[in-house]
């Protein structure tokens, strides 16, 4: 398929630091830079060439309002030549046009907005409970069920928050693999390179591409070993993992207990914080701005480097320069903590476990209706035992503390979010054995922060008009809000800018 026009012209140009964020000062963020200065000929767009911190100047300002932003999504989801049918399992038409309607006549009437995100469109990952609407989990399986209640807590705020949920986004199924792939609704196809048609990254697989494509300004999803930040790599989005326990997982529908979290995805660290905050229940702000000049920063030598696709290489190479000549200390470590990761949770076991307990009823009635990959995947779970699963545990409490302890000191780890640019979905399918080591090759660099109960970006570090590359910059449990502000500070120097091509 043919991608709409405006996708199709966007192209990725070089962000080149200044000198005041060589010292250390913290430029304009990519995009907002863009905002400012728009090309002529998309003076009257903003879905997919705005920040969502922009946009809310602007809806403020009276320059734009929230009926435009909608319709713009709700146009982009539609187009035929577009990937909509394939990143939306359901669009909220009309109740997006009606919350617009409103929150444009309370601004016109001088009542104040309830926060940044007030009539800003927003994706929602079909993980989360609306009421009146049964959580699917990008399956089959549980078409018929009863619809949800009450709003899922995070649901909740951001609807207090004034956001605009403009519908479900296609996930992988019940959010099983970090390809994206989805043989019940569809795989929507990475921004980068549409002729040849490669994976999105999952699990969150739909919240990328609706944010790419201009259906949604940002995206909600969830990440238990990268569903937010592979995704986000591959498709030049910022994602953002935070400490699970920040943010509630009440209604929720769970992959596993240990690792789940629920996060944003944007074009912007900015606008990754602002949506953070409202899931969090905090009052949404811009990160704090921070100087790279005197950072450290640690790059584990250890498992997160090996066998590095030349593409994902030479990026991350370029951005630790980057960061570098922005007067950060960038110190390459052994950090041999790692190499015990993939010990912690060998072949997902732990991940299994849970998964299993939740799916044992509905694989016993329905198991013919699941994707045979992803089921071949929960079913692992069947046979690990209590003493395992326990002994398991109690390896990773252990990983927790020796991580926390090899971090200290410094403000972030540094490390390829993935290890390769987004292959062919051609080739993913072409059997088994390749679908399941592709998977293993996204999930392997972005689970390990899940491992040790972190929090990340993945910020994007390619060059202009190359492959998306992520740069995850890791911090230890509940340093989310500096890591927001290291993270912003880091995207400024490494990050492309967006815009339009003439």
């Amino acid at each position: 398929m043919q991608q709409p026009q405006r996708q199709q012209r966007r192209t990725f140009l070089q962000h080149t630091a200044g000198a005041a964020a060589a010292a250390g000062m913290l430029s304009l963020l990519p995009t907002r830079a863009l905002a400012q200065t728009p090309p002529p000929d998309t003076a009257g767009k903003a879905m997919g060439q705005l920040s969502m911190a922009e946009m809310s100047r602007r809806l403020a300002a009276g320059t734009l309002t929230s009926s435009q932003l909608v319709e713009e999504a709700l146009a982009a989801i539609q187009n035929p030549a577009g990937e909509g049918a394939r990143t939306f399992i359901q669009v909220h038409a009309e109740s997006a046009r009606t919350a617009a309607a409103r929150l444009d006549a309370d601004r016109k009437s001088g009542r104040p907005a309830a926060s940044p995100l007030a009539g800003i469109p927003i994706s929602l990952k079909d993980l989360f409970d609306e009421a009146g609407i049964t959580t699917l989990g990008g399956s089959k399986v549980l078409v018929g069920q009863p619809p949800a209640t009450r709003d899922a807590l995070v649901v909740e705020r951001l609807r207090r928050a004034g956001a605009i949920i403009v519908g479900r986004t296609n996930t992988v199924e019940f959010a099983y693999t970090g390809l994206g792939i989805n043989p019940h609704y569809g795989t929507p196809k990475n921004i980068y390179d549409r002729a040849t048609g490669r994976i999105p990254g999952g699990s969150t697989s739909g919240g990328a591409i609706s944010v790419t494509d201009g259906m949604a300004a940002g995206a909600i999803g969830t990440d238990t070993g990268g569903s937010l930040r592979i995704p986000a790599a591959l498709n030049g989005l910022v994602g953002f993992k935070p400490t699970q326990r920040r943010i509630p997982l009440d209604g929720v529908m769970p992959l596993s207990t240990s690792f789940d979290s629920a996060g944003p995805m944007a074009w912007t660290v900015e606008d990754c914080a602002l949506l953070d905050a409202v899931l969090a229940g905090e009052v949404p702000r811009a990160p704090k701005v921070l100087p790279l000049r005197g950072m450290r920063f640690a790059v584990p030598k250890t498992f997160f480097q090996d066998e590095l696709s030349p593409q994902v290489a030479a990026a991350f190479a370029t951005a630790l320069s980057k960061i570098s000549a922005a007067g950060a200390t960038v110190t390459e470590l052994a950090m041999l903590e790692f190499a015990k990761a993939p010990s912690i949770n060998p072949r997902g076991m732990i991940t299994a476990a849970e998964a299993f307990t939740w799916h044992r009823e509905f694989i016993k009635a329905a198991a013919a209706k699941y994707d045979p990959r992803v089921l071949a995947r929960i079913k692992t779970g069947e046979t690990i035992t209590a003493p395992d699963y326990l002994q398991l545990q109690s390896l990773r409490r252990q990983f927790i503390r020796s991580i926390n302890t090899a971090a200290a000191g410094y403000d972030a780890m540094l490390m390829p979010t993935t290890p390769d640019i987004a292959p062919p979905i051609a080739e993913v399918l072409k059997d088994d054995d390749t679908y399941y080591r592709i998977n293993g090759r996204m999930l392997r660099n972005p689970s390990v922060v899940n491992l040790f109960d972190g929090c990340a970006l993945s910020v994007p570090c390619h060059d202009a008009g190359t492959a998306p590359v992520g740069l995850m910059v890791a911090g230890i449990g509940n340093t989310d809000h500096r890591l927001l502000a290291v993270g912003a500070a880091v995207e400024a120097v490494v990050t492309p800018r967006r815009t339009l091509a003439n």
